[in-house]
């Protein structure tokens, strides 16, 4: 309902504040990894995932399966991440050091195997993932070109100079 500029919203619209289900965390999950792939600011994606999925460890909703080889080493090195199953989904993190003694190492990246599709929307699984971790975005501080206040030009009479 709008009346004069004031909007109302419905139940359906307002954040959650029971806590979502498995799949629909995990969805999230899987879309913001995608997303974070092409992102202008994937640091942030990056972290809100890890953040989300080492929170789901911790309540049992997920489980750390193994180590695989990472496809993508840094400086050109061995390098392995954790393969964290949630739900029919698998994804990975980085390792902290009791990985290395606790998990069994899987050897290479199995290609053929593929997460199920979804469909959600980027800001959608960031709401969600936020409302979980409770982490926030930090907003870039500058005001948009658009936004700048008229300032009178100031006219001197001729002959004078500044």
């Amino acid at each position: 309902m709008n009346a004069k500029g004031v909007t109302i919203l419905s139940k359906l619209s307002e954040p959650f504040t029971e806590s979502p289900s498995d799949d629909i965390l995990a969805k999230a999950i899987f879309t913001v990894n995608r997303h974070a792939k092409t992102a202008t600011n994937p640091k942030y994606l990056y972290q809100l995932k890890k953040q989300a999925l080492l929170k789901m460890i911790k309540e049992g909703k997920a489980k750390k399966k193994g180590l695989h080889f990472s496809r993508n080493p840094k400086h050109s090195r061995q390098q392995s991440d954790v393969l964290v199953e949630c739900g029919h989904y698998t994804f990975h993190i980085p390792p902290c050091k009791e990985d290395f003694n606790l998990l069994p190492h899987l050897g290479r990246l199995n290609e053929e195997f593929r997460n199920p599709r979804c469909s959600m929307s980027l800001s959608k699984a960031k709401g969600v993932l936020e409302a979980y971790t409770g982490m926030k975005e930090d907003q870039p501080k500058y005001n948009p070109p658009g936004n700048k206040k008229y300032t009178k030009p100031v006219f001197k009479p001729l002959g004078q100079s500044y």
